[in-house]
């Protein structure tokens, strides 16, 4: 079952690409997404990156967060569930 996992602390001029070229070192990238303002367009300097397995996202997660990526100590971890509007 694959696992979802929130990345931190990104270069705002991060592009997907770049990102699952990072983490396909540790496993298969089944999905990026790296989130932007809805109306600037700008990177917010997070995403999510859907790894295909539980083990290759811990392994991800031991390899990289904490890590420097493009001079930023980015933070990598599992994503937790989006809430309800209520």
């Amino acid at each position: 079952m694959s696992r979802r996992l929130y990345i931190g602390s990104l270069p705002f001029s991060t592009t997907e690409d770049e990102l699952e070229m990072l983490f396909s070192r540790f496993g298969r990238v089944v999905s990026v997404r790296i989130a932007v303002d809805r109306y600037s367009g700008q990177s917010r300097g997070f995403g999510f990156v859907e790894m295909a397995n539980d083990n290759e996202a811990m392994t991800a997660i031991a390899g990289l967060d904490s890590s420097e990526y493009c001079g930023r100590i980015i933070k990598v971890n599992e994503a937790r569930p989006a809430e309800a509007d209520h």
